[in-house]
């Protein structure tokens, strides 16, 4: 049993904040269908840079678990088709752009009168009320509109971007918690909902103790590079043959830090460094005492003495060294599944764990139109040779794998 065996999802969504929420759907268990466009896809489908033998890795890092219907949205029994299917679906994604699925006949209120069961989740850069719902929004644009920026990065550098796409992926999170609470609402009322995300507003949220401590006091807030704003030692520190992330979250961790590890035995009882607050006031003369008793070991020596210690610290890992680590390998994080053309391909899994209702084995992406064939037939109800005209008029592309 899947949390959400029997759950059906008309995913009308692209790029990364819808797909990131639907493939957690089917990751949970839901029947995931993919509407694409029939020339190419999902847009992520042709960002090739990288690729494994033609397939966009970026693809394949939201896509996992579910079925592709490619089909044109453009003709009229197309969008007949697809109605059809949201008379059948309990969840429905999309990221078009406001307006632009009302006039193809699969707004929110001509669906829901054909289907009030139905939870209509849309997605988009400002959100569909205010006054920039008519925007598109990208990640990169909303990580700077949002204060992200702002806080990422060097005090005498730029503002930086985070190295992922934080936005979207967020926005899809929060999607995927809000669809699974209209579920539940449903469940009591019998009726679906409209649920309306931005990928500003999720993006405003991260900025969590930050927003909050500007709300409060009206300080504009820094950037502090890897250090952390109100804790003290958080921050990259060099070692004698590297770097060490160390993350001393309080009173007790910073005194075993310095009297059973830095041999600084006096820190813990100034009155400068007594306090969490203190810390954070005084950083400019405690990080470089720090940092000189940090040099003085290598990486793995401190590593080892302050695990040993029960304080929090870790190596400053590449991407090959976390996805090949022993802790990611064991926890599952890493899926191994057949593929028809690629054979086996290693991606990325869900990091849920459920005891008793487990998430899905991952099955690998699909191809444009790979399951056009069978969701026309078993969702919506046609038959081989209705299908085989649709596909002779290019309404509809089927791939064969």
């Amino acid at each position: 049993m899947r949390p959400l065996d029997g759950v059906k999802v008309l995913d009308l969504s692209r790029v990364l904040a819808g797909p990131w929420c639907t493939q957690t759907l089917a990751d949970l268990g839901a029947d995931v269908w993919k509407i694409e466009e029939c020339l190419r896809g999902d847009d992520t489908r042709t960002w090739t840079t990288p690729n494994i033998e033609g397939e966009s890795t970026y693809f394949l890092c939201a896509n996992r678990s579910k079925r592709s219907l490619a089909i044109d949205l453009k003709n009229p029994e197309a969008q007949a088709i697809v109605q059809k299917m949201a008379q059948e679906a309990d969840i429905l994604v999309e990221n078009f752009r406001k307006g632009a699925l009302d006039r193809l006949g699969l707004g929110y209120e001509q669906l829901q009168k054909l289907n009030p069961r139905l939870i209509y989740c849309s997605i988009s850069g400002y959100g569909r009320t205010g006054p920039r719902a008519d925007e598109a929004g990208y990640d990169f644009a909303i990580q700077a509109e949002s204060g992200l920026m702002a806080i990422t990065g060097e005090p005498d550098g730029a503002p930086m971007k985070l190295g992922v796409a934080v936005a979207d992926i967020i926005t899809g999170m929060n999607a995927t918690q809000a669809v699974l609470a209209a579920l539940i609402v449903r469940d009591k009322t019998g009726r679906g909902q409209h649920i309306d995300m931005a990928l500003h507003d999720s993006a405003v949220s991260l900025l969590a103790n930050v927003g909050s401590s500007y709300l409060a006091t009206h300080d504009a807030p820094q950037r502090y590079g890897n250090a952390h704003a109100t804790v003290v030692p958080y921050q990259i520190f060099p070692t004698r043959d590297g770097v060490l992330a160390l993350a001393c979250g309080n009173d007790s961790q910073f005194r075993t830090l310095c009297v059973k590890a830095l041999n600084l035995p006096d820190f813990p009882d100034d009155e400068r460094y007594k306090t969490a607050g203190n810390r954070a006031l005084y950083r400019e003369t405690l990080i470089p005492a720090l940092t000189k008793a940090f040099q003085t070991k290598d990486t793995a020596d401190w590593l080892e003495l302050l695990r040993g210690l029960g304080v929090p610290a870790g190596q400053v890992r590449s991407v090959p060294e976390v996805l090949e680590a022993e802790e990611t390998k064991a926890r599952g994080m890493i899926a191994e599944v057949d593929d028809p053309l690629l054979g086996r391909l290693r991606l990325p899994a869900s990091p849920l764990r459920l005891s008793d209702t487990p998430v899905r084995p991952p099955v690998t992406p699909p191809r444009l139109g790979q399951h056009s064939r069978e969701i026309l037939h078993d969702v919506a109800g046609l038959d081989d040779g209705q299908i085989d005209r649709l596909i002779a008029e290019k309404i509809v592309v089927s791939r064969v794998i």
